[in-house]
């Protein structure tokens, strides 16, 4: 009897191991299915730059990173699309480049604009050597003077906003540009993302720096061998001893070309959220009130949603936290994951009323295999003013848990059905000798030793991490889930992308992307989608502070009305990591007649307004004004 007991046992435990086995294969499409859902999207593949002389593939470090420096110079690729000569679409891009470290201004390769010779930011008469390296450039005017400043992030010091001082419709040029220190007296910080929005409703666009190594610490310096405050993370899954990330609130002055004044808000961040190695930062209104709450993703430890609690001058946030049942492992819940936080986005199935939230981590079959994250609403906006997070991650029934060691993620709809797609960014170090085993030992260490660089393996050039991975193309097919078509569209390439920027950058009704990548040459997708309907790029300016000038109307929100082509679009162009999209919203039209909307914005007195509007495919332009008007023009 009691071999038969254990046989018993044996046979349960192996049914249910299957069983289990066989509810984790994913279901996919059939690859005739695949084709047929492929027809309604194509793109051409433009080279956006070419590699510089004396191009290199690893940066100069501090001493005690050498040994895996491949892994600390494995950041930095950013693209951001804008509006810079004026002419309607996006056809200018700020592009860095790690190869050389260059942050530069040029005309988008197939945008059918004149093309125009590259432009290089330059902190001329300002502290900047070596030491220091570009991460990122987000077009914003700061000093609300109706034209596109540039402000640039950095590893080694504290921001720069160059101020534009171009006319309207003339070709840039690096006179144009005049570099100026964010906060004074210059800091040393290591940024690896930053967003622009109005955190406290007063009417200016304020601005979140997210900081990764510890402040002052000389990561890129190869003479710092005295260098005490550099530390890696000091968990692998709850590091909070990163940088300090920063509030820094605007008061635009009224004189163009002139930086604003900056308040440093910087302690209205809660406990925990201050520390975090911060990756990415995805803003959106989610309870109705027009201000935007923040989803801060961090490298090796919890993500965090704050509420946005604001009033003028005064920034209030609460971190919130999801809560979790049994059937729910804590790293798939919002606020306690332990994963790596890389990207965000913000996409509305069918215009729900709250977006779904997709999160960025490492899901690399085989080696660290966390999983992405979607987490999809299961309450409204009403429950998170209460403390409460009415989301539930749902990436696995929605195809998307798995794609790679992935960075940025962008919503768009690149057939302008009124369903977004997803463009995702993937891949880490690209080489021949597979380092996936020693960096498997470093996660399953000791996380006392994690913090001291010298208990860290070595990374160098010609190693390999997730290196041969391709950028998936979400695209939902009819039964809701998602499968990734990057392949049949011909847009599969094993590139090392860091990053996207949306935007239609040929004003042809069709949305194109941007595609950073690390250490090769970057990308334009220009959008060749066959028979697509009518697109709207809509572009929203609210009044600056210099007499007459408009600048974009950052955090506004746009709904479809009615049933038809239902969408919901809010404008945060800096989210994600690293990559900007273009001040703009892209929406699906109808194939005759106008495309109902309600517009929703703020003001500079921090009073909210709504108006109706009937928009025409193609581009359009509206004037959001402070006595509650929407003026199309």
């Amino acid at each position: 009897m009691r071999l038969l007991f254990r046989a018993a046992t044996v046979l349960v435990a192996l049914a249910v191991t299957v069983t289990a086995g066989l509810l984790t294969i994913r279901p996919s499409l059939g690859e005739a299915e695949r084709l047929e859902l492929a027809e309604s999207y194509g793109f051409d593949v433009i080279d956006l730059n070419s590699e510089p002389a004396d191009a290199r593939n690893e940066r100069p470090v501090a001493p005690a990173l050498e040994h895996f420096g491949a892994w600390i110079s494995s950041v930095g690729a950013g693209a951001s699309l804008t509006d810079l000569r004026g002419l309607g679409h996006p056809a200018d891009v700020c592009l860095i480049d790690p190869r050389d470290d260059s942050v530069t201004l040029r005309s988008v390769p197939g945008s059918g604009a004149d093309d125009y010779p590259v432009v290089e930011l330059v902190p001329e008469g300002l502290p900047y050597d070596a030491t220091m390296a570009p991460m990122g450039c987000v077009p914003a005017d700061l000093d609300e003077d109706g034209d596109v400043d540039f402000l640039v992030y950095y590893w080694g010091r504290s921001p720069l906003l160059f101020t534009n001082t171009a006319g309207p419709g003339e070709v840039p040029n690096a006179d144009h540009f005049t570099a100026h220190e964010l906060v004074t007296p210059m800091q040393v910080w290591n940024t690896t993302a930053t967003n622009v929005a109005d955190l406290d409703g007063d009417g200016h666009l304020d601005v979140l720096v997210g900081n990764y190594f510890p402040d002052g610490a000389r990561v890129l310096d190869p003479e710092a061998d005295d260098e005490t405050r550099m530390e890696m993370q000091q968990s692998m899954s709850l590091a909070s001893n990163a940088g300090r990330n920063k509030i820094l609130l605007t008061v635009p002055t009224g004189e163009p070309d002139t930086p604003p004044e900056v308040v440093d808000a910087s302690n209205a961040l809660p406990e925990k959220v201050e520390t975090g190695w911060t990756l990415a930062i995805g803003m959106q209104d989610l309870t109705g009130d027009l201000l935007p709450e923040i989803y801060i993703g961090n490298d090796f430890g919890n993500d965090h949603l704050l509420v946005n609690h604001s009033t003028p001058g005064r920034v209030r946030l609460e971190n919130v936290r999801g809560d979790r049942d049994v059937t729910e492992p804590k790293s798939k819940v919002v606020g306690h994951d332990s994963f790596k936080g890389m990207g965000v986005t913000f996409t509305y199935p069918d215009g729900a009323e709250l977006p779904t939230i997709v999160v960025s981590n490492i899901t690399s079959p085989y080696a660290l295999h966390e999983s992405n994250f979607a987490f999809v609403p299961t309450g409204d906006g009403a429950d998170l003013l209460e403390g409460e997070v009415p989301y539930r991650d749902e990436s696995e029934a929605l195809g998307l848990a798995r794609s790679g060691w992935s960075w940025d993620v962008k919503a768009g709809d690149f057939n302008n059905d009124g369903v977004d797609e997803l463009v995702q960014a993937t891949g880490f170090i690209k080489g021949e000798n597979n380092r996936w085993p020693e960096l498997q030992e470093i996660a399953m260490g000791n996380d006392q030793l994690l913090k001291y660089p010298w208990a860290w393996t070595n990374f160098r050039v010609g190693d390999d991490l997730s290196g041969h991975e391709s950028n998936p193309f979400w695209v939902r097919a009819p039964d809701g889930r998602y499968t990734d078509l990057a392949g049949p569209l011909g847009i599969g390439d094993p590139d090392v992308t860091r990053s996207f920027a949306l935007g239609d950058v040929n004003g042809d009704g069709l949305l194109d992307a941007v595609v950073a990548n690390q250490w090769e040459d970057s990308k334009v997708l220009v959008n060749t989608a066959p028979d697509a309907p009518p697109g709207i790029s809509l572009n929203l300016l609210a009044p600056g502070t210099v007499d007459g000038a408009y600048r974009a109307a950052i955090g506004a929100k746009v709904t479809v009305r009615g049933d038809e082509l239902a969408q919901t679009r809010q404008l945060f162009p800096a989210n994600g990591h690293v990559g900007v999209s273009a001040e703009s919203l892209h929406l699906a039209a109808p194939e005759n007649g106008t495309l109902p909307v309600t517009v929703e914005w703020r003001d500079g007195g921090g009073r909210t307004h709504t108006a109706d509007l009937d928009l025409p495919s193609g581009t359009s332009t509206v004037e959001l004004n402070d006595d509650g008007t929407a003026v199309l023009r």
